[in-house]
C-alpha cells in the first residue's frame, strides 16, 4: 500500500522517526465509509485518544460497527443524498461502515497501521503501512450508491466538513469529485475553505478524466490538488501467441490457465447479431455470443465498460481468459486489476501485434501466464492516462493540479462486504485491494501532511503545500523528464510542480506561505459579489482594491494571458537555517525571465524576502499555445522549485 516500494514516496526511517509516524495527528476522509474490522485500523500500541477529539462513533443502524483508538471517530451524513431518492431511505444506510471499498483503501492509504504479510492473491507480498501511520484517523461517510450517476451531494459534503472542522481533525482526505464550476457553487471548494481557516491541511483528487486537457477538478488555491502516476512496481502477466511472439501486460487474476494453447477470438468476431461492433469490441454486457466464445480467449478493447465488468461479460459467455488491449489514447498505461478469470491487460503497442496476429491466422491460439511482482522497474514514475489535467478552468492563473504522486495499482485496505471487482457476480472477499485512480494518489500526499503536521505543527496549510510542490522532481528513475502514458515528455499540466518527494519535503529551507487574507483576496479578484464572499467568511474581509490572481504567494507561476510583458510578486518565508540563495530560471519557450533580487539573504527562521519575477515575450517567437519553464532558489543544499506555465495572446 501507499509507501511501499512506490517510487518516489519512499519514506525513510529517519524522516518517519523525526515525524513520530504522523503520531498525534488526526487523519479524516470524506469517502465512503469505513471496514473498521481491517487490521489497518487495529488500535493496538495506541495509547489514549488525543484530548483535542470532539468526534464521536456514529453507529447508526449498525451496532456491530466500532471505533477504537486508532479509528477514533466515524459519522455517515446522507440527508443529501436520501432527498434525491424516489423511496423512502432504508435504514441500513444509516451506518459509517464501508460497504464498498474506497473509503477504507484511501483511508489506510493516507494513515493506516502497519501491517506485514499483505497481498492481492498472492502479489505484491510485503507490510502495508499508510504515510502517516501512527496517526488517528476518522471516517466521515458522504458517498453512497449512485443516484442519476451522483454518488456524493452537496448538502453531505458541506455537513461533514462542518463536523469534521469541529471534531478536531489535522488533514482531511478527499477522494471525490465533480465538474469545475464557481467556487460559490461548489462544496468542496466552501468546505475547504472553513477548514483551511482553523489551520486543516485539505487534499483532493485532481480527476480521472484524462488524457484530456482542461479536465482537471478541485480547482481552488487553498487545498492541494493531486495527479496520478505510476510507481516502480508492476505485476507482470506474459501473453504467449502462436506465432512465438511474447507480450508483457500486467493482472492480478486470482486463476491459472492449464498449460497449453487456447484458441483466442476477437471480441467482435465473437458477437451476437444483435449485438454492435462499437459495442462488441468493448465486450460490453450482453454483447458476446456463448457459442463463439466458450473455451477460448477473448480479445477486449480498453474504453466505456469498467476493465473488470469486461472479463465478467467474458467469463459469463464461457471465455477461458481474457487479453484486454489499450486504445491509443491510454497508450503505455496497463493496470493490474483482480479480474474473475485469467486476463492481462497490454499496451496500445501490443494490443495492435494481437489484433494483427489473430486478423492474419486462420487457427489463432494463445495463453496468458499467471502475474508475478516485479519491483525497480523503469520507466518510473510516468502519468496515469487517466489523471486528469490543466490548465484549470476556473482560475487560469493557478497551476492544478498541484503535485502528483503514485495512483496505480496501489495496494490498501479494503471492504469484505464486496468483492474486489465491486461487481455483483464477485464473491471472493480479501482484506487488501489494489486500485488505480486519483483517489489513489490524492491520501498519499494527506499521509505526507500529516508528517509534517507532526513535525511543524505551527505551519500553516500553504506552508505544507508549498514543502510538498517546491521539493518534488521531475525526472523519472531514470534521471529523464516525467513522461505521460503515450511516453511523450509531460507537463505541468499533468504533474504540477513534479513527483512527490517526501524526505525532502520535510526540509524544504523556504516555503512560499499564504494567509486567508490572500485567498478571500482571490474571491475579491474573481468578481464574487458580498452574498457569495459571505458563504466563505461571516467575518469582515476586505478587498485589496489592485490584487491581481498572478500575484496570489503560490508555489507555482502561471500566467495565462501574457502581452508584451508582466511582472509577479512573490514572497519567501525561510524555515532553515541562515543561508543565502540564489535563483536560477528556465526559460520557457520565446520567454525571458529575469528575477530581481536574484540572490536572497535569510539571517532567522521565520524571515520572509520579497521579490518581482518579469517575464517578457520575445517579438515574433511567442505561440498562442502554453510553453513551460522552471524557477529555483538554491543555497546548495536546498532546491526551492517553481513551475513557470505561461501563454501568450
Amino acid at each position: 500500500m501507499g509507501l511501499e516500494d512506490d517510487y518516489g514516496v519512499i519514506t525513510s526511517n529517519s524522516i518517519w522517526n523525526k515525524a513520530r509516524f504522523g503520531e498525534g495527528v488526526i487523519i479524516a476522509n470524506l469517502d465512503t465509509g469505513v471496514w473498521p474490522e481491517s487490521k489497518s485500523f487495529n488500535d493496538e500500541g495506541f495509547g489514549p485518544i488525543p484530548s483535542k477529539w470532539r468526534g464521536i462513533c456514529e453507529k447508526g443502524s449498525d451496532l456491530a460497527f466500532h471505533c477504537n483508538r486508532k479509528l477514533i471517530g466515524a459519522r455517515y451524513f446522507n440527508k443529501g443524498y436520501a432527498s434525491r431518492l424516489s423511496t423512502p431511505l432504508n435504514s441500513s444506510s444509516n451506518t459509517p461502515r464501508d460497504n464498498e471499498g474506497h473509503g477504507s483503501h484511501t483511508l489506510s492509504t493516507a494513515g493506516g497501521n502497519m501491517v506485514p504479510g499483505v497481498s492481492v492473491f498472492g502479489q505484491g507480498y510485503g507490510t502495508a503501512k499508510g504515510g502517516s501511520p501512527k496517526a488517528r484517523v476518522a471516517s466521515y461517510k458522504v458517498c453512497w450508491p449512485p443516484v442519476n450517476g451522483d454518488e456524493c451531494f452537496d448538502a453531505d459534503i458541506l455537513a461533514a466538513f462542518d463536523m469534521a472542522i469541529h471534531d478536531g481533525v489535522d488533514v482531511l482526505s478527499l477522494s471525490l469529485g465533480g465538474s469545475a464550476s464557481n467556487f460559490f457553487n461548489d462544496s468542496v471548494a466552501i468546505g475547504s475553505f472553513h477548514a483551511a481557516k482553523k489551520g486543516i491541511v485539505v487534499v483532493c483528487s485532481a480527476g480521472n478524466s484524462g488524457p484530456n486537457e482542461a479536465t482537471v477538478e478541485n480547482l481552488a488555491p487553498w487545498y492541494i490538488t493531486v495527479g496520478a502516476s505510476t510507481m516502480d512496481r508492476e505485476f507482470p502477466s506474459y501473453v504467449v501467441l502462436g506465432n512465438n511472439l511474447t507480450l508483457k501486460g500486467e493482472s492480478l487474476s486470482a486463476t491459472r490457465l492449464a498449460y497449453k494453447l487456447y484458441p483466442i477470438i476477437k471480441a467482435t468476431d465473437a458477437k451476437l447479431t444483435s449485438a454492435t461492433n462499437e459495442d462488441a469490441v468493448l465486450c460490453q454486457n450482453g454483447t458476446l455470443d456463448p457459442n463463439k466464445v466458450k473455451g477460448k480467449i477473448v480479445l477486449c478493447l480498453r474504453g466505456i465498460n469498467a476493465r473488470v465488468d469486461k472479463g465478467q461479460q467474458a467469463l459469463q459467455a464461457g471465455a477461458v481468459g481474457m487479453v484486454l488491449a489499450n486504445d491509443i489514447i491510454t497508450g503505455n498505461e496497463i493496470i493490474a486489476d483482480p479480474h474473475v478469470l485469467p486476463a492481462s491487460h497490454i499496451n496500445f503497442s501490443d494490443g495492435l501485434k494481437v489484433f494483427n496476429y489473430v486478423n492474419s491466422s486462420k487457427a489463432p491460439v494463445a495463453y496468458i501466464a499467471y502475474p508475478t511482482t516485479k519491483l525497480h522497474t523503469k520507466p518510473a514514475p510516468f502519468m496515469a492516462a487517466f489523471s486528469s489535467k490543466g490548465p484549470n478552468t476556473m482560475v487560469p492563473e493557478i497551476l492544478k493540479p498541484d503535485i502528483t504522486a503514485p495512483g496505480v495499482s496501489v495496494i490498501a485496505a479494503y471492504t469484505e462486504a464486496e468483492g474486489p471487482t465491486n461487481q455483483v457476480f464477485d464473491y471472493r472477499r480479501i482484506k487488501f485491494n489494489s486500485i488505480s485512480g486519483t483517489s489513489m494518489s490524492c491520501p498519499h500526499i494527506s499521509g505526507i501532511a500529516g508528517l509534517l503536521k507532526a513535525v511543524y505543527p505551527s505551519w500553516s496549510p500553504a506552508a505544507i503545500k508549498s514543502a510538498i510542490m517546491t521539493t518534488a522532481t521531475t525526472l523519472d528513475n531514470e534521471a529523464e523528464p516525467l513522461l505521460n502514458a503515450s511516453f511523450i515528455q509531460a507537463t505541468p499540466f499533468s504533474y504540477g510542480a513534479g513527483h512527490v518527494q517526501p524526505n525532502k519535503a520535510m526540509d524544504p529551507g523556504l516555503v512560499y506561505d499564504a494567509t486567508m487574507n490572500d485567498y478571500f483576496n482571490v474571491l475579491c479578484a474573481l468578481g464574487y459579489n458580498e452574498t457569495e464572499k459571505s458563504i466563505f467568511s461571516n467575518a469582515t474581509y476586505y478587498c485589496h482594491k489592485n490584487f491581481s490572481l498572478l500575484n496570489l504567494n503560490y508555489p507555482s507561476i502561471t500566467v495565462p494571458n501574457l502581452s508584451g510583458s508582466v511582472t509577479v510578486k512573490r514572497t519567501l518565508k525561510n524555515v532553515g537555517a541562515p543561508a543565502t540563495y540564489i535563483v536560477h530560471v528556465q526559460n520557457p519557450d520565446g520567454i525571458t525571465v529575469s528575477v530581481k533580487p536574484s540572490i536572497l539573504e535569510f539571517k532567522h527562521v521565520g524571515e520572509e524576502k520579497r521579490f518581482e519575477v518579469k517575464l517578457k515575450a520575445n517579438k515574433g517567437k511567442v505561440t498562442k499555445s502554453y510553453v513551460f519553464g522552471k524557477m529555483t532558489w538554491s543555497d546548495g543544499k536546498h532546491y526551492v522549485k517553481s513551475p513557470l506555465v505561461v501563454k501568450g495572446i
